[in-house]
């Protein structure tokens, strides 16, 4: 059976809900580095972190098929299911004509339905009732649900100019269907949420592993699902481009790359050229990836400017492709230097890095029954902290350790709640991307000007959902008018640091001719 009914785009529907700007594809995310300008004579190595940040609006996004993946099986039944229904509200309610909804559902077998629908006030309505209509079934069939979610996405006719998501949540073990962790997954990006104590949060993870910038949400108090909803559906909604890569490229007789390190994002290597290429699929607007090259420098016999680096990135957006100018990083070799401090943002970024590793070895301790290890691991993580200055990313850092060592007092604690919390901990880290864990709102490294919207939203519309939130079209008319200049910012920084670098590149062929 194909799926191939996906609903056309009714262009009256996007009239009613205000015509989208033509899009502006240069300048979508922003790229700075931030390394010592100064390295000595002698042989060293210079770290370098390069900061690539999504541009501000999304006012010009493409439109969004969503497919939600629900676990219906018989431990949902009661409050639980009742939760879930509000958090699909919420998720339905946030949507625009420009956006599509599918709804899959999933116990013993998988059932689609409804297709892709185009959220208009009718089929809102009929996709209202069919959430209102979920009644818990029996067993628990992870990879069905996946699967005919995937079919949902790929066998689409109308598949030009949108970006796509699933989210999936179960609240139990997969005891049906195989392994869902060894589904093939192409680029759609999946988020799965484990719900309640009783779900298998390593085989969440896994799929969400699976899939470029994914993530995997621990909810554990069923009152956070709709949170935890909302964080997720505010990224996909601010999507800014799609298939972002980041090349590095060392540069002859004058670096070596030692060192790539981006998380999990995939990595290939030119060896012959001495480039090293990430590939972080999807950014969202004001979403930050930070990327750490360690490059070992040769000595040299006197001061002289040096270049060190070649930096270059690509995307895509509407099917457009871009790629921006090559930048080369210089720095100045210098025989005064003594003594050079790693810079404060470099420090910190080392430092988060530490301490994600340090919770993966703690999570690896715990889950082989060896608790007190783990402790002493977190509480050695904790202390590496205190060699740092305080500001909100340290902070953050010790909350989460803080939180994660109380999952860890005893072992059924640990296997309850603590491993989801840390699972959930590791992809966040390795995405660079907020994954919703604990209560949701005192942990919210990464998170996005979106997601701390939604999170005010969500809470509101769980007291009452009487009452709709603003659309996602909302959304962005109320940041127009708080930024006006937000649509063209990005596009305007872009131009603006090309003529720089224009003038810098011919400064530089001309002191060389002299």
């Amino acid at each position: 059976m194909s799926f191939n009914d996906d609903e056309k785009i009714d262009m009256g529907a996007l009239q009613d809900s205000g015509t989208k700007p033509t899009p502006i594809i240069a300048g979508r995310v922003q790229l700075i580095s931030i390394n010592n300008n100064m390295v000595p004579l002698e042989e060293n190595k210079l770290t370098v972190m390069l900061e690539i940040t999504g541009g501000d609006s999304s006012n010009d996004r493409l439109g969004l098929d969503l497919v939600a993946v629900l676990d219906v099986s018989g431990s949902m039944a009661g409050e639980k299911l009742e939760k879930a229904k509000t958090a699909m509200l919420f998720v339905l309610k946030k949507l625009s004509p420009i956006d599509r909804l599918s709804i899959v559902t999933f116990a013993t077998e998988a059932q689609r339905l409804c297709p892709l629908r185009q959220i208009t006030e009718n089929s809102q309505k009929e996709i209202e009732n069919i959430i209102n209509g979920l009644t818990p079934i029996d067993a628990t069939n992870v990879t069905a649900g996946l699967q005919t979610a995937l079919k949902v996405i790929n066998d689409r006719s109308v598949k030009a100019g949108r970006t796509v998501g699933i989210m999936l949540m179960s609240d139990g073990e997969q005891n049906r269907g195989g392994d869902a962790a060894q589904v093939p997954l192409g680029n759609v990006p999946v988020h799965t949420f484990g719900f309640g104590t009783n779900h298998e949060p390593t085989v969440l993870t896994a799929i969400a592993h699976n899939a470029i910038g994914g993530t995997f949400a621990e909810v554990h108090d069923m009152d956070n699902l709709s949170k935890a909803f909302s964080q997720c559906l505010a990224g996909l909604l601010t999507q800014v481009v799609d298939d972002l890569q980041l090349t590095v490229t060392e540069v002859f007789k004058e670096s070596t790359i030692q060192q790539v390190t981006a998380g999990s994002y995939p990595q290939s290597k030119d060896d012959a050229a001495g480039s090293v290429t990430v590939t972080f699929g999807g950014l969202y607007a004001k979403e930050v990836r930070k990327v750490m090259v360690d490059l070992l420098l040769p000595s040299v016999p006197k001061e002289r400017g040096a270049d060190v680096l070649e930096i270059n990135y690509s995307y895509r957006f509407h099917d457009k492709p871009f790629e921006a100018t090559p930048v080369t990083l210089a720095v100045k070799r210098s025989g005064k230097i003594v003594d050079q401090q790693e810079r404060p943002e470099v420090k910190n970024e080392q430092t988060r890095l530490f301490t994600a590793s340090m919770i993966k070895e703690a999570r690896v301790m715990a889950d082989n029954k060896n608790l007190d290890d783990a402790r002493d691991m977190l509480v050695k993580a904790q202390n590496a902290l205190e060699d740092v200055e305080d500001n909100p990313l340290i902070e953050m850092l010790r909350s989460e350790l803080l939180q994660l060592l109380k999952l860890m007092k005893t072992q059924d604690i640990y296997d309850k709640q603590g491993r989801p919390f840390a699972l959930s901990s590791e992809i966040s880290h390795a995405r660079q991307r907020f994954a919703a864990r604990g209560d949701g709102e005192s942990l919210r490294m990464f998170s996005t000007p979106r997601m701390d919207k939604y999170l005010e939203q969500a809470k509101s519309f769980d007291e009452d959902p009487s009452k709709p939130p603003p659309t996602a079209d909302e959304d962005v008319k109320e940041e127009i008018v708080a930024n006006p200049l937000a649509p063209i910012a990005g596009a305007l920084s872009f131009y603006i640091q090309s003529a720089i670098q224009s003038l810098q590149a011919i400064e530089k062929i001309l002191i060389r001719g002299v």
